[in-house]
């Protein structure tokens, strides 16, 4: 395979990504036939889920995937591009971060798994360049369970995390 000119347009088009509501671009590529009752999941599930699901999500440099949480835990696989930032504010308010791509002298991690219900936001360490992940969701994603961070009501529950919870959200 040759390089693409326009890496970020090369994949938006051959992976037929669209536009995602935190940011970047998005496609499922896979979504279980199996089904978990509401029953049987934890509280703030609103219906059944799918055992997992799977997207491509591609983040271009000059822009981030804004805060957000969702109730099923998701592991992120790096696939092609920078490495990127996966930021996390999780129980009792720890801010954390990681680094996801292939330098693993560096301390970097080709797959990470973010805890079901933690705040959390990602952008690329190149801001002229893009990072092209995997994201698996199990029990399985809906956007009903999706939720976008509200700027002010975070920052009055974080504020020791302004300057992050700032950058963040729009």
């Amino acid at each position: 395979m040759s390089t693409p000119h326009n890496p970020i347009e090369y994949y938006i088009e051959h992976l037929n990504l669209l536009p995602h509501p935190e940011g970047g671009f998005y496609k499922e590529t896979f979504r279980s036939k199996g089904i978990i009752s509401k029953n049987s999941l934890p509280d703030g599930f609103s219906g059944d889920r799918n055992f997992s699901t799977s997207i491509y999500f591609l983040l271009p440099g000059n822009t981030f995937s804004a805060i957000h949480r969702i109730h099923s835990d998701e592991t992120w696989y790096y696939h092609a591009g920078e490495s990127l930032e996966l930021w996390m504010l999780c129980d009792g308010g720890s801010l954390s971060k990681v680094i996801i791509g292939p330098d693993l002298e560096k301390g970097e991690v080709m797959q990470y798994t973010v805890p079901a219900d933690c705040w959390f936001a990602s952008k690329s360490l190149n801001p002229n360049g893009f990072t092209l992940v995997g994201c698996q969701v199990a029990p399985g994603f809906d956007f009903e369970d999706f939720v976008l961070a509200d700027r002010e009501i975070l920052v009055h529950q974080f504020p020791q995390y302004s300057e992050f919870i700032l950058a963040f959200t729009r």
